[in-house]
């Protein structure tokens, strides 16, 4: 009876822990501008969270990207090279100036967000 008890108790925190997260725990009061909306879609299209994490959900074969524009050693120029050129395990999938600046513009979006909802 009691392994029934902890069942039912913990389906029902995950449960109010999901309905939480999906509603009230992401929400962010930061817009997305239009090109980081593009950068969003791109990052859909070209399945990047199949391989990399953002906000800690994704694959582990590349790193995790939550915070790439603003690490010690990475940044900006880092992110912009790698998009432009692949990498040790990433394929080059040959983005445009601009396709690299809306992924840019996505991922430094999702870095405000982050450090927002950390506060």
């Amino acid at each position: 009876m009691k392994k029934y008890i902890l069942a039912i108790s913990l389906l029902t925190c995950y449960a109010a822990y999901s309905g939480w997260v999906y509603t009230y725990g992401t929400n962010c009061r930061i817009e997305m501008s239009p090109e980081a909306a593009q950068g969003k879609a791109i990052w859909q299209q070209r399945n990047c969270q199949s391989c990399h994490q953002i906000y800690g959900l994704g694959g582990y074969m590349g790193p995790e990207l939550t915070q790439v524009v603003s690490e010690k050693g990475r940044g900006v120029a880092y992110t912009r090279a790698m998009l432009m050129n692949g990498g040790y395990r990433m394929p080059n999938f040959h983005f445009s100036e601009r396709e690299a600046d809306q992924l840019l513009a996505y991922l430094s979006y999702v870095n405000v967000t982050y450090r927002a909802l950390k506060q």
